[in-house]
């Protein structure tokens, strides 16, 4: 099992409870495709660097997990199908000083 991280960023337009849905709903593929949810940060709705499909903001998501690294295509692949994920950014930690560092990273999250 190797450890990663996952940003990605839903339409600004989306209710709290749809954001929670799809939220939900990429942690319920990692698990699905032998992955465990270490934490989750919902760090929210934040201004975008650039226009992305004509959105100037997002909502900010980021995951921390555990999982084989065939998941990876198959998460991502359902990530880019999904039409209210605008940006998605998958993050491997492999050496023993990043590996620390992903360690570091769960336990700050609230």
């Amino acid at each position: 099992m190797k450890h990663y991280e996952l940003l990605f960023v839903l339409k600004p337009t989306l209710t709290d409870e749809e954001n929670s849905k799809q939220v939900e709903t990429v942690n319920a593929v990692i698990t699905a495709n032998g992955g465990e949810i270490a934490k989750v940060d919902n760090i929210g709705m934040r201004d975008l660097a650039y226009e992305i499909q004509k959105n100037k903001r997002g909502y900010y998501t980021i995951s921390y997990f555990t999982a084989p690294g065939s998941a990876i295509k198959e998460i991502e692949r359902n990530l880019r199908i999904n039409e209210n994920v605008i940006r998605f950014l998958t993050v491997k930690y492999e050496n023993k000083k990043e590996i620390t560092q992903w360690e570091k990273s769960v336990k700050e999250v609230k």
